[in-house]
C-alpha cells in the first residue's frame, strides 16, 4: 500500500494543508475527530483523492489492562468514517492503577515507555491482538520518544519490535525523530535499531522537529525538523523504501512556505539516500537469517532473527485485498498464547509505581534515574498545562500571566484521573475554592465559566463551597 508524502492535518493549519502541493495523504488525531461527521477541510481533501489516516493516542496498548472496548469502537468508527486504509497507535502506556492494583486510576496525559521485557511483550502482544480483532482495517504501531528507561530491560528496541511483529503480524509506524530522541536521551543507536527491526513491516514513517535543552532532547513537534533527524531518515531509506513518509507538526505552526520547505527537505533526503538500483543492503537481521550472525532470543525459544521471516513480508495481508508488496501477513503466525498467569498483575504494579512517582510525587521505584524522573515529571505537568489551555482557552484568558504557575501548582498535587476537559474543570474549581483569582472580575468570570460547564451532579463539599463563593460574589 503506497501512501507517498504526507503531512499531519491539524485544525490550526487546515487551510495551509489544503493549499500545499504534492501532498498525497494526511494523518489526523483520531480522538480529535467526531465519530459521526468530518471537518469540512477533511471532506474536501478526501474529495480530491487525498487519503486520511486516523492516528490514535489514547488506547494505551502497552498498559497492563486489556484495551477499552469503548475506545476501540470509537477508533474503528473513525476509520470507517474516513474510509481509511489503516489506523495507527503507539507502543506506550498512558494510564495505570485501577482494579489490577486496587488503587486509584491515574492518567499520564502523555505517552510513556513500555519496559522492553518479556512480561511487557506478552501483555502488549495480547492487547494488540484484541485491537486487531476489533478494527476494520490493519493496525500499525509507533515507537515512542522517551526521557527515561526502565531498569532491567531484556531486549533492545529493535529486538522488541521484531518480536512484536513476529507474534502479531502488526505493522510498524517508525518515527525517526523518536529514534533520534532516544539516541540523545538514552544513548540508543538509531542505526542498530534499524538493523534489528523488521523494516519490511513498515507501514509509514514519521518525521518531526524537537529541541535540545540541558542535554535532553524534547520531541516537541513544535520546532523545525533538524539535520540529525533527516540523517536517521536517510539511514532508514538506505535499508528500505518506506510506503509513506509524513511530516508532523502539532504546535507553534509556521507559515505554509516553511511547511512546504520541510516537505521538500524530506523528499530530497529520500532521493539522496536511495540505494543504487539493484543494491540490497544487509542488516544484522539478514545475517541472522543467513546463518552469519546470532538470532535474538532468550535462550528458551527461536531467535527473532530466524523467525521474523515467517509472518512478515508475505505481500498480501488478509484485510488489505490486493495491496501487495508492503503488507504484513499473518498466515504463518502461530496461534495466540494466553498471557501467563500473574504477568498482567506484575506489569500493573510496575507501571502504577512509575506513574505515581511521576504525577503524584510518591517515591521513585528502585533502579530509575531520579534526575530523569524529575525531568519527565515536569514534562508531563507542562504537557497538561498546554493541553488544558487548548481545550479551555478561556482559562489562560481569564487568569492571564498567572495561568501557567497556578496550573503547575495545582497539577503537582492532583494527578489527572479523567480527560483534559475534566482536568480543566477541576483546575478551575480548585482555584475558586482556594479564593482565587485575586482580581474580583477574573474571579467572577472564572465562577461563571465553571458554572456553565460543570453540569448537574450531586453537590459535593467542594461544590457547596463554590456555590457559597458564587453567592458572596453576587452580594458584592
Amino acid at each position: 500500500m503506497e501512501l507517498g508524502i504526507g503531512i499531519g492535518w491539524r485544525p490550526e493549519i487546515a487551510d495551509e494543508v489544503e493549499a500545499l502541493t504534492g501532498v498525497d495523504w494526511v494523518e489526523a488525531v483520531a480522538e480529535n475527530l467526531c465519530a459521526d461527521h468530518l471537518p469540512d477541510s477533511l471532506v474536501r481533501l478526501r474529495e480530491r483523492g487525498v487519503r486520511v489516516v486516523p492516528h490514535g493516542v489514547a488506547l494505551g496498548l502497552g498498559g497492563a489492562d486489556r484495551p477499552d472496548p469503548v475506545r476501540l469502537a470509537s477508533l474503528a468508527a473513525r476509520a470507517e468514517l474516513l474510509g481509511a486504509p489503516l489506523v495507527t497507535e503507539h507502543i506506550a502506556f498512558v494510564r495505570a492503577g485501577g482494579p489490577l492494583t486496587a488503587s486509584p486510576r491515574l492518567e499520564a496525559g502523555h505517552l510513556l515507555p513500555v519496559p522492553r521485557t518479556w512480561d511487557a511483550l506478552d501483555v502488549l502482544c495480547e492487547n494488540v491482538r484484541i485491537a486487531q480483532d476489533s478494527l476494520p482495517v490493519p493496525l500499525a504501531l509507533e515507537n515512542i520518544a522517551a526521557l527515561i528507561t526502565w531498569p532491567g530491560e531484556e531486549l533492545t528496541e529493535g529486538q522488541f519490535l521484531a518480536e512484536l511483529v513476529e507474534r502479531t503480524g502488526v505493522r510498524l509506524l517508525i518515527d525517526v525523530a523518536n529514534l533520534h530522541t532516544n539516541h540523545v536521551n538514552l544513548g540508543q543507536d538509531p542505526a542498530k535499531a534499524l538493523d534489528e527491526l523488521p523494516v519490511e513491516a513498515i507501514a509509514y514513517v514519521h518525521v518531526a522537529g524537537g529541541v535540545e535543552r540541558n542535554g535532553v532532547w524534547h520531541d516537541t513537534h513544535a520546532h523545525p525538523v533538524t539535520a540529525p533527524v533527516l540523517q536517521v531518515l536517510a539511514e532508514l531509506r538506505s535499508r528500505v523504501d518506506p510506503p509513506g513518509v509524513l511530516l508532523e507538526r502539532d504546535d507553534a505552526f509556521p507559515p505554509a512556505a516553511e511547511l512546504a520547505a520541510e516537505l521538500d527537505a524530506i523528499r530530497a533526503t529520500l532521493r539522496r539516500a536511495a540505494p543504487p538500483a539493484g543494491a540490497r543492503p544487509t542488516t544484522t537481521r539478514d545475517a541472522a537469517r543467513d546463518g552469519d550472525g546470532p538470532g535474538v532470543g532468550d535462550g528458551t525459544g527461536v531467535g527473532v532473527g530466524v523467525g521474523v521471516g515467517v509472518g512478515v513480508g508475505v505481500g498480501v495481508s488478509e484485510s488489505d485485498g490486493d495491496d501487495a508488496g508492503n503488507g504484513v501477513g499473518d498466515g504463518g503466525r502461530a496461534p495466540a498464547a494466553p498471557v501467563p498467569a500473574g504477568t498482567r498483575d506484575r506489569t500493573a504494579v510496575a507501571q502504577t509505581a512509575l506513574l505515581s512517582a511521576l504525577v503524584a510525587g510518591t517515591p521513585a521505584p528502585e533502579g530509575f534515574d531520579h534526575r530523569r524522573l524529575r525531568v519527565q515529571s515536569r514534562a508531563l505537568a507542562a504537557k497538561r498545562a498546554d493541553v488544558v489551555a487548548k481545550v479551555a482557552p478561556e482559562l489562560p484568558e481569564i487568569l492571564g500571566d498567572g495561568y501557567r504557575a497556578a496550573f503547575l501548582a495545582y497539577a503537582g498535587g492532583r494527578p489527572m484521573s479523567g480527560g483534559y476537559r475534566r482536568d480543566a474543570l477541576d483546575f478551575a474549581e480548585h482555584v475558586l475554592i482556594a479564593g482565587g483569582p485575586a482580581d474580583p472580575v477574573a474571579r467572577r468570570l472564572l465562577t461563571y465559566w465553571w458554572q456553565d460547564r460543570s453540569g448537574a451532579r450531586p453537590p459535593r463539599r467542594t461544590t457547596r463551597l463554590v456555590r457559597a463563593a458564587r453567592a458572596a460574589l453576587v452580594g458584592k
